[in-house]
């Protein structure tokens, strides 16, 4: 739903209450960034260790990147470096935007709950995505990631401008929503665009004032993982909810980012990252062993706070085997099941 295909709902989405014949488009915003420059940079970095002359293939407006691999094919270089080498060039060549907010003004306004998604039509193309914006905002938006070959992602990053129209949205549809109010904390675990229904949901329960009950403060994370910096969607709302809430907690898990720059933050899974964020004396004898050994890692933030897993609510969204991962891993450090939530995608 965040951003695939469905595939229950692409057979069935003729069925599905149809909302508004129409939809006016009010904003495309590019969340990712363009980062050539830093690429350019890590490239000469990385063939300078090694005493690699290929500045000639290295121009202020981009890398001949064949005629670079030419060059070096017979220099010998780390199998690491070769692999970050084809991850600089992948994310070299990918196209921009490859993550948009798409934001929009249904002509016949409608409730949903935070976590649900909407199926759109867009150029003939149906897909669902999950609602990325609380109810209460005045705009409607999606988070959207462009997959190379998409029947309509591709469409939605490159061509969709402000003013056009989504001649179709049906729903709301889903039941990955919050639980009724409780003094339980909150973890939201995230990859890729999975944060949608996620943002969804705490920009909502700040709104209505959901992180405390009963008068008392509960502590709410948000683990994201990606693995460029700003592959990580609304990151700078979420860092400024966690410069303003005490309770609140942002933990970024970048796989890549540190090819780029000097990033000092997490770099494990997300799984991995929220077992170190764990209270001391986590047992979790069912956890994988590769797994377990992150009980004793110290995490990358200074964060000092640490998760109870017997007092915590778990919502999961994101390609369909990680969310199963996430739950599992859940469920053998203590998280109660009837608190864990998760939805997939893909």
């Amino acid at each position: 739903m965040a951003d695939s295909t469905h595939p229950r709902l692409d057979e069935q989405v003729e069925e599905l209450p149809l909302l508004t014949d129409t939809a006016t488009v009010a904003r495309v915003d590019a969340l990712d960034e363009r980062r050539g420059d830093e690429i350019r940079r890590a490239v000469h970095r990385l063939l300078r260790e090694h005493g690699a002359d290929v500045t000639k293939h290295i121009a202020d407006d981009g890398i001949a990147w064949n005629a670079l691999e030419d060059a070096i094919a017979d220099l010998d270089l780390p199998d690491v470096t070769r692999t970050k080498l084809r991850t600089l060039r992948e994310r070299d060549e990918r196209g921009y935007p490859s993550l948009v907010e798409v934001a929009f003004d249904p002509d016949e306004p409608f409730d949903f709950a935070p976590g649900q998604f909407v199926t759109i039509r867009f150029r003939g193309t149906p897909r669902p995505y999950s609602i990325a914006s609380s109810p209460n905002a005045e705009e409607m938006s999606l988070c959207v990631r462009r997959v190379p070959g998409g029947r309509l992602s591709e469409k939605l990053c490159a061509e969709l401008e402000p003013g056009d129209h989504l001649p179709e949205l049906r729903g709301p549809n889903g039941d990955f929503t919050l639980q009724d109010p409780s003094a339980k904390d909150m973890a939201f675990l995230a990859t890729g665009t999975g944060i949608a229904p996620l943002r969804s949901m705490v920009s909502y329960l700040y709104e209505e004032g959901l992180d405390t009950y009963e008068g008392e403060a509960r502590d709410v994370w948000v683990f994201l993982g990606a693995s460029w910096e700003d592959d990580l969607a609304f990151r700078e709302e979420f860092r400024a909810l966690d410069a303003e809430h005490e309770g609140f907690h942002f933990v970024p898990c970048l796989t890549r980012e540190r090819y780029l720059t000097g990033w000092t933050g997490e770099t494990d899974y997300v799984q991995q990252t929220l077992i170190k964020y764990l209270v001391d004396g986590v047992e979790a004898p069912t956890l994988d062993a590769d797994l377990r050994e992150f009980l004793d890692e110290e995490p990358a933030t200074d964060i000092e706070t640490r998760i109870d897993p017997d007092d915590l609510e778990v919502y999961a969204c994101g390609v369909s085997a990680m969310v199963q991962t996430l739950e599992d891993v859940c469920s053998c450090v203590g998280v109660s099941g009837g608190d864990i939530r998760g939805e997939g995608y893909g």
